[in-house]
C-alpha cells in the first residue's frame, strides 16, 4: 500500500516531514504513527491505515512533498525492504557510455520518445553534453551559432547575465559553466515591470555581510498569498477614529466582577480584541451586504459571521476563525479565542478552524502602532486593522477641550465587492457599538 502525503486542507498544496517514527524494515499496526508533517499552517502525526512492514521511505525527514504524493510503502509481513528506504549512494564515476542518464536535462527532449530505430549509443562528454547520433539533448545553440551548457545558461538565467557578451572556452567556443565566474554583474537596476533575480540581488551585497536564510513552507505560502492578494484585489481603505471611554469602563467593571475559582483567580478576562470580534460581527449582521464573500465569477452572501483573526507565530501569522461570533457572549468569545491562539502557536488547528470567515481582524495595538493598513485575505472582501488606544485632546460640544480614550481603525475593502458607500455604512456600524458597548451586551 502506498503511503500518501495527505490533504490538509484547500490551499495546502505541500508538507514538509519533519520526522519518521518508524524506520523501514519495522513493522506496522492501525493507528500506529508513521510520520510527523509540518506545513505552513499545522504539524500533525499521520497514522498507519492497515497493518504490515514498512517497506520503503520515499521522501525522508526533512523533505518536502506534494500532496498526494507516495512518501512511502507498506508491504505485506516478510516484504523485503527496498533498496530506496536508503539514502542513494553519490555516484563515485562516470556511468558507463552504453547507458543512458535516467532523465535527460529539463526542457529538453526524452531519449524515450526516440524512435527504438533512431536510438543509438549515448555518449556524456564533461561539459554535460548528451548526444546520439542522430539527436542532441545538450547545449542550446543561441543566435550567431554559440552553444552553451544547460548548467551554465541555468547560472547565467539566475544572475541576469547576458550570455551574447560571454566568450566561451569549451570545445567549438561552447560556453560552459566556468566562463561565468568573472563576468561582472549587470546594472543593479532592473527592466521597467521587473524585478531583480536572486543572484542579482546577492550580488549587489558582500557575502560576508549577510546570511542566507531558506524560507520554509510558511513563509512561501503567505509571500504567494500576499502579493496575489495585493496584485488582484482592488484595495481601498476607510479610517475611523473611535472613542473607547464607554468600552474601557465596560471592561474593566465586567472584569471586576468576574467570579473567582478556588485559588482566588478570575475565571475569565475580557480584552478590548474581544470586544471588537464581537463588535465586528454584529455591524455584518447589521450590514448583511458587506458580509460576502468574491468567488471568482459570484458572490456568497454569508448567514453568519465568522471572524478570524490574525495571530502571530515564529515566522508568519495565521488567522483563526470564531464561527457564529454574532451568537456568541464576550465571554465565550474570550474563551474560544484563548484556545484557538493557543493551538494555532502550536500548529495544532485543524484547516476548519482557519479556512474561509467572512472577514478579519488585525490588531497591532499591543505594539504601539497608531495607525496602518492590512491586506485582505481571499476570499474575503474586507479586513479590519485596529490601532493602539491613546489618550487625545477632543473638542466638547461646548467648544471646550477634554482628554478622551481614542482608536484609530481602518477598513480594508475590495472594491469589485464593497463599494465606498458600503464600506462607510460597515465601518460606522462598527464604531456606533464600540462607542455604545453596552448594546453589545444583549
Amino acid at each position: 500500500m502506498n503511503i500518501l502525503m495527505p490533504q490538509l486542507g484547500e490551499t495546502v498544496a505541500e508538507g514538509k516531514i519533519t520526522q519518521w517514527f518508524k524506520s523501514a524494515g519495522d513493522a506496522v499496526q492501525p493507528g500506529d504513527n508513521l510520520f510527523e508533517i509540518e506545513t505552513d499552517k499545522v504539524s500533525m502525526e499521520v497514522p498507519a491505515t492497515e497493518a504490515g512492514v514498512l517497506s520503503e521511505i520515499r521522501v525522508p525527514a526533512g523533505e518536502v512533498a506534494r500532496v498526494g504524493a507516495v512518501v512511502g510503502v507498506i508491504g505485506a509481513p516478510g516484504t523485503p525492504v527496498s533498496a530506496a528506504a536508503a539514502p542513494a549512494a553519490r555516484p563515485t564515476a562516470t556511468p558507463p557510455l552504453a547507458k543512458a542518464p535516467a532523465a535527460p536535462p529539463t526542457g529538453y527532449e526524452s531519449e524515450a520518445a526516440l524512435a527504438p530505430a533512431a536510438r543509438g549509443p549515448i555518449k556524456l562528454d564533461p561539459f554535460f553534453e548528451v548526444r546520439t547520433p542522430e539527436r542532441n539533448f545538450g547545449p542550446a545553440r543561441l543566435a550567431g551559432g554559440i552553444t552553451v551548457t544547460p548548467l551554465a545558461r541555468r547560472l547565467a538565467s539566475e544572475a541576469g547575465i547576458d550570455l551574447s557578451r560571454v566568450r566561451g572556452s569549451g570545445p567549438h567556443g561552447r560556453i560552459v559553466a566556468r566562463d561565468l565566474e568573472n563576468v561582472p554583474p549587470p546594472a543593479a537596476r532592473a527592466p521597467l515591470g521587473e524585478g531583480l533575480s536572486g543572484g542579482q540581488i546577492k550580488a549587489l551585497y558582500d557575502p560576508a555581510g549577510y546570511e542566507e536564510v531558506s524560507l520554509d513552507a510558511m513563509r512561501r505560502t503567505i509571500a504567494a498569498r500576499l502579493q496575489q492578494a495585493k496584485q488582484t484585489i482592488p484595495h481601498f481603505y476607510l479610517t475611523a477614529d473611535i472613542t473607547i471611554d464607554r468600552l474601557i469602563a465596560v471592561r474593566e467593571e465586567a472584569n471586576a466582577a468576574t467570579p473567582k475559582d478556588r485559588d482566588g483567580k478570575p475565571t475569565f478576562k475580557l480584552s478590548l480584541n474581544d470586544f471588537i470580534i464581537r463588535a465586528l460581527a454584529l455591524a455584518l449582521q447589521r450590514v448583511p451586504a458587506a458580509n460576502a464573500v468574491w468567488a471568482g465569477d459570484r458572490v456568497l452572501r454569508l448567514k453568519h459571521s465568522d471572524i478570524g483573526v490574525a495571530v502571530a507565530l515564529d515566522g508568519g501569522l495565521i488567522a483563526p476563525i470564531v464561527r457564529a461570533a454574532e451568537t456568541k457572549s464576550l465571554t465565550a468569545i474570550s474563551a474560544e479565542m484563548k484556545d484557538l491562539a493557543a493551538r494555532a502557536r502550536d500548529k495544532k488547528l485543524k484547516p476548519a478552524e482557519y479556512q474561509g470567515g467572512s472577514t478579519a481582524i488585525s490588531n497591532l495595538g499591543m505594539y504601539g502602532v497608531r495607525e496602518f493598513s492590512a491586506i485582505i485575505n481571499p476570499p474575503q472582501a474586507t479586513i479590519l486593522a485596529v490601532g493602539a488606544a491613546r489618550r487625545q485632546a477632543v473638542e466638547t460640544a461646548d467648544g471646550g477641550v477634554a482628554f478622551a480614550s481614542m482608536l484609530t481603525a481602518t477598513l480594508s475593502c475590495d472594491h469589485r465587492l464593497v463599494d465606498g458607500a458600503l464600506g462607510a455604512e460597515l465601518l460606522a456600524a462598527i464604531k456606533a457599538l464600540l462607542e455604545t458597548p453596552v448594546t453589545m451586551l444583549v
